[in-house]
């Protein structure tokens, strides 16, 4: 895995150097909270500027970004389910994954916490304690990386959502949490989503701060050798410079409403 990043470190100096190379532009495969929270109208335009290659975002959930990936219908994937990229580069598919950020998630629902979601002693806690008032949760339900998350959180409760009172709508974050918002119902979103979500209606944060709701991201260049289609110079051009001092630096600027809503953390790789 080094001496590939290593002879694509250099081509891919190379190519940042000559504005319009002929890879000109790259697919990612990312998920809806880059895309949706506002960071990649930010650290795209940067990027560009300064290597002439332009990327094309594909915003999907986390395990269809994946498959994207898998299919080679993008050079790159920038997701947020660390197991599931862990097994993408384990199956080849995927040649080596990098830290690139982090936030958190979040369990909104309506102010008045009809469930005490807020009185639980952890996150696990909270979830168990919507299923057992039975109050309304709106889930993505589609594999995304908040998916996942939500589905290991309930496995930690012990319990398996489902009845009337889940509701699971199969579209991104932002759709979920108007959903949310309109029955109203409690939600897990990304902290960055949250941030940039202006349909907030009678939501609020209604727990927060366990470590098991750490979410990092990650970016993995599809496997040339899977798909000799991928344009692996200019995927991997893109990686090394979100990971790089002025890639991390763009990342930690992005803020809404003086709220930083990704944190650099390319160190962690």
């Amino acid at each position: 895995m080094k001496t590939f990043r290593a002879l694509f470190g250099a081509a891919a100096l190379a190519l940042a150097a000559i504005p319009g190379a002929a890879a000109d532009f790259i697919t990612v495969a990312s998920t809806t909270s880059t895309e949706n929270s506002g960071l990649f109208g930010h650290i795209l335009p940067i990027f560009t500027e300064k290597t002439g290659i332009e990327v094309h975002v594909v915003a999907q959930g986390t395990g269809q970004a994946l498959e994207t990936g898998r299919r080679g219908d993008a050079d790159v994937v920038f997701v947020h389910a660390r197991p599931a990229e862990e097994t993408f580069v384990a199956e080849g598919w995927g040649v080596q994954r990098f830290d690139v950020m982090y936030n958190d998630f979040v369990l909104v629902g309506p102010e008045e916490d009809p469930a005490g979601a807020r009185a639980a002693a952890d996150a696990p806690a909270a979830l168990a304690a919507v299923a057992a008032a039975g109050a309304p949760f709106a889930s993505r339900g589609d594999d995304s990386g908040t998916h996942q998350a939500e589905k290991a959180l309930w496995a930690a409760a012990g319990v398996t959502p489902g009845g009337e009172w889940y509701h699971e709508t199969g579209s991104g974050m932002g759709a979920t949490l108007n959903v949310a918002a309109e029955i109203p119902a409690y939600s897990l979103t990304d902290r960055g989503t949250w941030i940039s979500f202006q349909n907030r209606g009678d939501l609020d944060i209604v727990f927060e701060g366990d470590p098991a709701l750490f979410n990092p991201y990650g970016v993995i260049l599809v496997n040339p050798e899977k798909h000799p289609t991928v344009k692996a110079e200019a995927g991997q051009a893109f990686i090394d410079w979100l990971v790089s001092p002025e890639g991390q630096a763009a990342i930690a600027e992005f803020k809404i409403d003086g709220q930083q809503l990704f944190f650099p953390d390319a160190s962690g790789s």
